[in-house]
């Protein structure tokens, strides 16, 4: 179904062209249903109008009329059919630690195409893994397609599309895995007002997660809890598809180091990806004016130094809830190994 420039689409609907793509098709709406009717029975509605709310401020959502087409998944696979390049970069992250920042910033270099949470990879995160596997392959040629030979794409997920990563990323190619130490994401997440809708929002869904790597979290008492279970959930993702991905190359960073010597950071992550930087360029990137800015709403001011503001007047007024939160986490580690190496990971960062 194609789109014309004023939003108008036409009638025509696209039949799915084999009894193999209408069973795909039936899989999907079949587990669509089981989640609308999940959130029906939770008496979740009014957190998922609230997150929807979020997300309308969210760069990744289209915020001007666009030229685009619906292209129907058969025509997308005849385009990337044969032996193409499957050599993307990616970045892996546990959400609210500065990942759009670094897209950016790489994006800044010669020949680096950074693409940021392409929604096909959404998708594919939230169906099941027998309809998963049948886009994967031409998906990972599609997300390194560039524009140019010379070119080489870095795409950067959302943060729950890290529970796909192993599929996601083929044997020999290479991942960042950015994170944060737990007090300064909780600490982040409590200074923001939608960061802090997002909690309730995802709070179900980031338990369940957990539960299935054997992961217990007592129920929450006030939001800085909630921010733990986040940042375990994510946390413990990334430390789950390490252990999947050993033919990978992995590089670990911590945000906050990052910040503290940009320009070190980019060069020790363009190497690590083969991406090319004249001399003097990466300085001039850390010293650029994305830095002063709210990376996914550019015409707002947010350096490093106001974050560190913000983080430690959340600190001074919510010490004793973060406190709870930190010791809630320690707990749960000790029945852990994976939650305890993702603390350990923290605290040697």
């Amino acid at each position: 179904m194609q789109a014309t420039s004023d939003g108008r689409s036409d009638a025509a609907a696209v039949a799915a062209q084999s009894v193999a793509e209408l069973e795909a098709e039936i899989v999907i709406l079949q587990h669509l249903e089981r989640q609308a009717k999940a959130v029906v029975a939770s008496g979740q509605d009014r957190k998922w109008d609230e997150l929807s709310k979020i997300l309308q401020h969210d760069d990744r959502m289209m915020q001007q009329t666009i030229d685009a087409q619906i292209v129907a998944w058969p025509e997308v696979e005849a385009a990337v059919a044969g032996s193409l390049r499957t050599d993307a970069r990616w970045i892996f992250h546990i959400g609210h630690v500065g990942s759009t920042l670094v897209s950016r910033l790489l994006g800044e270099l010669d020949g680096v195409l950074a693409v940021r949470e392409p929604r096909l990879l959404r998708d594919l995160a939230l169906v099941p893994p027998e309809v998963r596997e049948q886009y994967i392959g031409s998906t990972t040629k599609l997300m390194s397609r560039t524009f140019g030979v010379d070119e080489i794409a870095c795409v950067k997920v959302t943060s729950f599309v890290s529970e796909i990563a192993p599929v996601l990323v083929p044997p020999g190619e290479r991942a960042l895995f950015l994170y944060a130490k737990p007090r300064t994401y909780i600490a982040g997440i409590l200074a923001g007002e939608n960061s802090v809708k997002e909690l309730a929002a995802y709070e179900a869904h980031r338990t369940q997660r957990l539960a299935g790597r054997k992961i217990v979290i007592p129920p929450a008492r006030h939001d800085a809890d909630r921010s733990a279970l986040g940042w375990a959930a994510e946390m413990t993702t990334l430390e789950a598809a390490a252990d999947s991905m050993a033919d990978r190359h992995i590089a670990w960073e911590d945000f906050d180091a990052m910040l503290a010597d940009m320009a070190s950071a980019l060069a020790r992550v363009s190497t690590f990806f083969g991406f090319a930087a004249a001399p003097g360029q990466l300085d001039a990137i850390a010293g650029g004016p994305l830095m002063s800015r709210y990376s996914k709403a550019t015409e707002y001011q947010y350096s490093p130094a106001l974050r560190n503001e913000v983080i430690a007047d959340v600190e001074r007024r919510q010490g004793p809830e973060i406190d709870a939160a930190l010791a809630m986490l320690e707990s749960a580690a000790e029945r852990s190994p994976l939650l305890a190496r993702a603390l350990a990971r923290a605290r040697e960062g």
